[in-house]
């Protein structure tokens, strides 16, 4: 948006940029006013990366407000074919796997160690790793839900670097996304898609019918570890 490096993002040219988030109008003058703090009618990086946030305050269902600004929330989405956060033109087959190769390596060492059978890790198995890291149960079942992409409640080799992953993002205070964002799906599990213009990112909302299952029983952590 701020094409001349200027630091700052004037309110015409903002207000075309966020118009693509769907938004309505009433919604974008809210978001503008807590933005545009002394209003001067233009915002600097900060005030924009405020706006953004409430833009994706919004697109979640949550309060815009001041408040709402320490929410976990994904990233706001923009219907713009430029937008980084949507595919459209790339099949999410094409797009890099967010696992580096160096950190994939780490965690496939430590897939090897866990004694995989059929190069396939238990339930019962991966557990003790995951209440390893000390995070929330709740948590833990999230991120057990989301690698096991084919829920088959087993993790093979690329399904165990997805839930790695996801660890040590939470360990870095990075919430858990709801549903597993295109990038982080091991391109090993990725479908062709058939429609042009792929998916984005960050679903808006996931209603799969296994959500109201428990975590495959993985972390029903009733029993105290002795570790």
């Amino acid at each position: 948006v701020d094409s001349t490096n200027a630091g700052r993002v004037l309110a015409s040219d903002a207000a075309v940029f966020l118009k693509k988030s769907g938004l309505t109008d009433l919604v974008l003058g809210k978001i503008w006013d807590l933005a545009d703090t002394d209003g001067k009618g233009i915002l600097n990086k900060q005030e924009f990366f405020v706006a953004l946030r409430l833009v994706a305050c919004a697109q979640n269902g949550l309060d815009v407000s001041l408040s709402s600004l320490n929410l976990p929330v994904p990233p706001p989405r923009f219907t713009d074919t430029s937008s980084p956060l949507l595919l459209s033109g790339t099949a999410s087959s094409d797009l890099p796997w967010a696992v580096k190769l160096e950190d994939k390596a780490k965690y496939d060492s430590i897939f090897d160690s866990l004694n995989p059978v059929n190069g396939l890790l238990s339930g019962d198995k991966v557990k003790p790793v995951l209440l390893n890291s000390k995070l929330p149960v709740d948590i833990l079942g999230r991120v057990w839900e989301l690698s096991d992409i084919d829920r088959d409640g087993m993790l093979d080799r690329d399904e165990f670097a997805v839930a790695m992953f996801l660890v040590y993002c939470a360990l870095e205070k990075e919430p858990v996304p709801m549903s597993l964002p295109a990038a982080l799906v091991p391109p090993s599990k990725r479908k062709p898609l058939s429609v042009p213009g792929a998916m984005p990112l960050i679903p808006s909302s996931t209603k799969e019918s296994h959500q109201s299952l428990p975590p495959v029983g993985i972390l029903a952590a009733k029993t105290p570890l002795t570790q």
